[in-house]
């Protein structure tokens, strides 16, 4: 079956939408027997993507699913007006999360089943009486028991297989698909009130002569572990635990803090570089903050108006972007890949990352504030990294020290992302690893590491190259040097073992291309296949910018052991691939100590291999490196 249809299988569960192959694929809505009804995004069979999922008995689940699964961001809402908002993971509450009461009172922080990996806080409402002894862990031993989802039979033979002469289905589609020949999922009437049972899947006997020989002609594309979160968890007894705190506290003090409506068309003296406004936080708390145990701090918020409306034009909701920066747990500590000293810090839900930088990093902000701003403001898709808030705070006592924050958008998003990149144009100090072996999704890697090469669809390379044009312009104009592009690579298909799988050994490039649903209902084909984390459908209005989720084929590359500044020799081998890329390291003038590192180093080394060149010779650099770097497909 392809296209559109509607198929009631023996247990009289009820699929209505659309097909690719004998497989539900695009957006349907599943009505099984015992009245549980589940509509949203299907992929290979089984709920992939957004979708909702409402029980008999009252519960709904809204959010993102992944292999039958809930898995991403949801709302779980139960009959009894209890609430979980958060990340899931394979069906259960992960990563951070709010558990709200029907009373008002609720629990935010980090989530997991095994209870030395839950850290949380519980905030009581003025009327809670029964909840003081509350455990995280009832909601997985108790809330969640009558939350199966039901997946429905398998269908040994669909009406389109009857028929003798019916062509057989293409083996790249059937690629990672053996949980649907030779296995059956546990529908709801199958698991009981056996919790651990929810949305696994158990084997079915021995499979027949067809799908073994499908068996043994299908390259092995296994689905990877759930990733490891990167950083150090910063809790309780953390060098930098307090200091966390603070911001915080002084973040949510600046946003609860009224403010009277502003037009984009801001006024000259909003950007003047003493607009800026000091908080003192006592122990006793405020109105907009409550009572802390931290020692008394001051916080310094900068150019707030600016800042506020930039996240206006940047399109973020001020309730939400409180909620990941202040609410949704606790920050990870990143190590810093630079030679800057700066740390770094990753909000819970990875939206945001918050740098520490120095005075002279601040004064460039605040100089170049109202071209950046008219930038962002005249390109929507800029490449150039989004900052959200300038911040310091000032600790009391005898050191007085200040610590100053500029808040920025997570480029690499929450994607798997398998190698990562930062790309200068330069060529001395730019090889991150000698050895393959010792590369893995944590490593940054550098001019001299890099092995592909990039090509993008003709209308998007089109716009990429336009756009960057115009941000290097803006750049040079500011005077800027140093910055690099940050190139987030995902693969779309990959081993056992972690490695890429090119296109080829799927057999058929063209199936290696996604497939979703159009507005007709009917299955287009476009970027890839999500194998290892569903990426937002590129074709999706809304669901990609051109920083983000952008569509490409990767060509792999080589180099000869005397190439050290090349990027190869292509070889033809080819990956379908997503990128996530964008300008980052935009705080460095061309001052006087620059010059004096360009004028010392020249002595030692070609000079046009150093970073530290005069911004007009960067640019120049950094736009050619780049276009050869990522190509127009054709």
């Amino acid at each position: 079956m392809n296209g559109e249809g509607t198929y009631a299988d023996s247990n009289r569960d009820t699929y209505m939408g659309t097909w690719l192959f004998d497989m539900k694929h695009g957006k349907g809505t599943m009505s099984y027997a015992n009245g549980n009804c589940y509509e949203g995004e299907w992929g290979r069979d089984k709920p992939d993507g957004q979708g909702s999922y409402e029980w008999s008995n009252g519960n709904k689940y809204i959010g993102k699913w992944k292999q039958g699964k809930m898995n991403g961001n949801g709302t779980m809402t139960w009959a009894n007006g209890n609430v979980y908002d958060g990340c899931w993971v394979d069906g259960l509450p992960k990563g951070n999360g709010t558990f709200r009461f029907s009373e008002g009172s609720f629990y935010v922080g980090e989530w997991s089943q095994n209870q030395e990996e839950q850290n949380g806080t519980y905030y009581p409402s003025s009327s809670d009486i029964e909840h003081f002894d509350w455990d995280p862990q009832e909601v997985y031993n108790v809330d969640l028991t009558d939350c199966i989802v039901g997946l429905g039979e398998t269908i040994k033979i669909y009406p389109s297989e009857k028929s003798t002469n019916a062509r057989p289905r293409r083996a790249s589609m059937d690629v990672g698909l053996t949980a649907r020949e030779g296995q059956t999922f546990n529908s709801e009437s199958d698991v009981g009130s056996d919790s651990s049972s929810k949305g696994h899947i158990k084997p079915a006997g021995e499979s027949n002569d067809l799908n073994t020989s499908k068996e043994s002609r299908r390259p092995q594309i296994i689905e990877q572990p759930p990733r490891r979160r990167k950083g150090v968890i910063i809790l309780r007894g953390h060098k930098n635990y307090e200091l966390m705190c603070n911001l915080q506290r002084g973040i949510r003090h600046s946003l609860q803090r009224p403010a009277s409506a502003t037009s984009v068309d801001l006024r000259e003296k909003v950007f003047d570089t003493k607009e800026k406004r000091w908080t003192k936080i006592t122990q006793e708390g405020s109105n907009n903050t409550p009572p802390h145990q931290s020692s008394e701090f001051k916080f310094k918020d900068y150019c707030p108006t600016v800042f506020r409306t930039l996240r206006t034009l940047l399109k973020v909701d001020p309730e939400e972007y409180k909620k990941s920066i202040c609410e949704t747990g606790p920050m990870r500590e990143l190590s810093s890949p630079g030679k800057s000293g700066s740390f770094f810090y990753l909000t819970n839900d990875e939206k945001y990352v918050i740098k520490t930088i120095k005075k002279a990093e601040i004064k460039v902000i605040l100089r170049m504030l109202p071209e950046y701003y008219n930038h962002i403001r005249t390109f929507e898709n800029t490449l150039i990294s989004k900052f959200y808030g300038l911040h310091c705070v000032k600790l009391t006592g005898s050191t007085q020290k200040k610590v100053r924050f500029v808040i920025m958008g997570n480029l690499l998003g929450t994607n798997v992302i398998h190698r990562c990149f930062d790309l200068k144009g330069s060529s001395h100090g730019r090889l991150a690893v000698k050895h393959e072996s010792k590369i893995d999704s944590s490593t940054m890697l550098k001019d001299l590491d890099l092995n592909f090469i990039f090509k993008l669809r003709k209308s998007l390379f089109r716009e990429f190259s336009r756009q960057l044009d115009r941000d290097i312009d803006f750049l040079e104009q500011e005077r800027i040097m140093g910055y690099s592009l940050l190139l987030g690579v995902h693969f779309r298909q990959v081993s056992h073992t972690g490695e890429p799988i090119s296109c080829e050994e799927t057999f058929q490039y063209e199936l290696c291309l996604p497939l979703f649903p159009a507005a007709n209902g009917a299955l287009n084909s476009g970027s890839a296949t999500p194998t290892t984390k569903p990426v937002s459908d590129p074709n999706k209005e809304g669901a990609t910018r051109l920083s983000m989720n952008v569509p490409a084929r990767a060509e792999q590359t080589k180099k000869n052991d005397s190439e050290s500044q090349s990027i190869g020799k292509r070889t033809g081998v080819y990956y379908d691939v997503v990128l996530h890329f964008g300008i980052i390291d935009i705080l460095q003038d061309y001052d006087i100590n620059k010059k004096l590192e360009h004028a010392y180093k020249s002595f030692q080394y070609d000079p046009t291999s150093i970073s530290s060149v005069d911004p007009r010779q960067y640019s120049r650099r950094f736009r050619d490196f780049i276009f050869r770097v990522i190509t127009e497909d054709t």
